[in-house]
């Protein structure tokens, strides 16, 4: 469904966020980017967005090439990014204008019912609390059913009570559709709650480390030795991510791969 072919991203000042970036993501699938600081998260999420170019490589989408934003993409950021001007039932069928009134109404209806936010279309954003909030823009990008749709750490910002809410809603409404969804996050416990893959990323330049794939059943037992194996797997290939390089032997892989 989602291809990065070959993917590079050179800044204007010579910085080089991204460097032979290839990963392919199945439909349906949830796969999650950790990594340390300056590793070209956010850069890989805004190149799948269309809302910037690479330098070299190619991002297609069911074998089409995104060079710009596109409705088969969609994309939560950190902060809602809600209209004030608008009501919450008008800010989750945004960008459903050419839909008939009824099915557009449905659509919100039903998004709204799934994230626990059913009767709140009338409000205004403002009367909302941060996670409620969130659990709108949430609604909003699964509206528009996108194939990808992009989380940029949109649960950072919130406690952990409300965190954990917002993975079961986002995960209800996944099950409909399922979209692929490409997620960064900082939070290890966050991406094996959700993720089918977890990639680590190495900075400076940022490129894939290690690939790590996932076998839990879902939902996922946060207390159970299997999640907690999981947690130390990834944590231990961040661990190493950061380390200074060292020189591997010929003919050794440039990525790994494990599963857990």
């Amino acid at each position: 469904m989602l291809n990065l072919e070959r993917l590079s991203k050179t800044y204007a000042d010579g910085t080089v966020a991204l460097t032979g970036i290839n990963v392919e993501v199945g439909a349906g699938e949830i796969l999650a980017l950790v990594g340390g600081s300056g590793c070209g998260k956010t850069t890989l999420l805004r190149l799948v967005a269309g809302l910037d170019t690479a330098t070299e490589g190619r991002v297609a989408v069911a074998g089409e090439t995104i060079v710009a934003p596109h409705p088969a993409v969609g994309i939560v950021f950190q902060e809602p990014r809600l209209l004030p001007w608008l009501s919450v039932a008008d800010n989750v069928g945004f960008g459903l204008a050419d839909l008939p009134r009824a099915e557009r109404a449905e659509r919100v209806d039903h998004a709204l019912d799934r994230v626990g936010l059913a009767g709140y279309g009338k409000r205004w954003p403002r009367e909302l609390s941060g996670g409620q909030q969130q659990r709108i823009a949430i609604a909003r990008a699964f509206t528009a059913r996108p194939k990808v749709l992009l989380l940029d750490e949109p649960f950072s910002a919130l406690d952990a009570f409300t965190r954990a809410s917002l993975h079961e809603h986002l995960l209800l409404l996944w099950e409909e559709t399922k979209p692929t969804v490409v997620m960064v996050t900082h939070d290890v416990e966050e991406a094996v709650t959700l993720a089918d893959r977890i990639i680590v990323m190495r900075p400076k330049p940022g490129r894939v480390y290690e690939t790590i794939t996932a076998h839990l059943d879902r939902p996922r037992d946060k207390l159970a030795a299997g999640f907690d194996k999981a947690k130390r797997r990834v944590l231990n290939a961040l661990d190493r991510s950061l380390r200074p390089e060292t020189p591997r032997p010929a003919g050794a892989d440039v990525e790994a791969n494990a599963s857990f």
